[in-house]
């Protein structure tokens, strides 16, 4: 796939992730609200910590989001593919879309599921279109690190 596809494809799902950790932290941020002015209980839990907790969960998803759609601007940025660590958190960014989506059917509706698929299609695309292959640097070119061939002497 070629640079002038593979990059708005980075930069769109990069806005997406975005508005979706703001959308998360908004709406953790109102059951937070409505918990503690309610006073819901759950099985005997106090509602302060219920309240607590969502808070939380707001924050982490928001970061984790936000972490996310910043790997992916710097990928559309750089026009390069994410290192080992930005894999990893794309790519667990993808699972987490896919079991959520499966699950928004059944709970939210098919515009939620649609969403859903969206997010992730943006995101393997972008995995898909750096592809596995990452530009060895100089030093690494040969194979064993030094950039001389074996059996040659090192250059002095």
């Amino acid at each position: 796939m070629s640079a002038v596809v593979r990059r708005p494809v980075a930069f769109v799902a990069a806005i997406v992730l975005f508005v979706e950790a703001a959308g998360m932290v908004l709406v953790n941020g109102i059951l937070a609200t409505v918990v503690d002015n309610q006073e819901m209980s759950l099985a005997g839990l106090d509602p302060a910590a219920m309240s607590a907790g969502a808070w939380a969960m707001g924050g982490v998803a928001g970061l984790y989001l936000l972490l996310c759609g910043l790997v992916l601007l710097l990928t559309g940025i750089r026009d390069r593919a994410p290192g080992r660590v930005g894999r990893f958190a794309l790519i667990s960014c993808a699972v987490v879309h896919g079991v959520l989506g499966a699950l928004t059917v059944g709970l939210v509706g098919w515009a939620a599921f649609a969403f859903m698929m969206v997010v992730l299609g943006l995101i393997v695309l972008t995995l898909v279109a750096y592809g596995t292959a990452r530009e060895k640097s100089d030093g690494e070119a040969d194979g064993n690190g030094g950039g001389a061939e074996e059996g040659a002497p090192a250059p002095a």
